[in-house]
């Protein structure tokens, strides 16, 4: 059986998760995790972050109606990041674009390579 108590979590008690479209494997956003947040994610199928800034748990789409369903959740080789396959429902960014990854670095110069919905 799967236990997160056996991931390695920073001094603060979480991890980086990254967020992929099970479909079209687009990296749509990278967000924390804690061992309850891991937690409610497996067992509601919602993806739930712990945000930082506001030191509660966040189910994404809870607000916005964006949400993610998780598809499957991967554990990396040092067991210190996470992969979640979703299927995302809407924009995954706050600002409105598919990704959170809409800004490019082309010869030097920072380009928008991606408009809100």
């Amino acid at each position: 059986m799967f236990d997160p108590a056996t991931l390695k979590f920073d001094a603060n008690g979480l991890l980086p998760v990254i967020a992929q479209e099970h479909g079209s494997r687009e990296v749509l956003m990278l967000a924390w995790m804690n061992a309850e947040a891991i937690a409610k994610t497996l067992d509601t199928k919602r993806v739930t972050y712990w945000s930082r800034s506001r030191q509660a748990f966040w189910v994404k789409g809870e607000t916005s109606g964006n949400l993610q369903h998780l598809v499957e959740m991967r554990v990396d080789c040092d067991r210190d990041c996470l992969l979640v396959l979703v299927r995302q429902e809407g924009p995954a960014c706050h600002t409105g674009r598919r990704s959170c990854f809409y800004t490019a670095v082309r010869d030097g110069e920072e380009v928008e390579i991606m408009a809100p919905e």
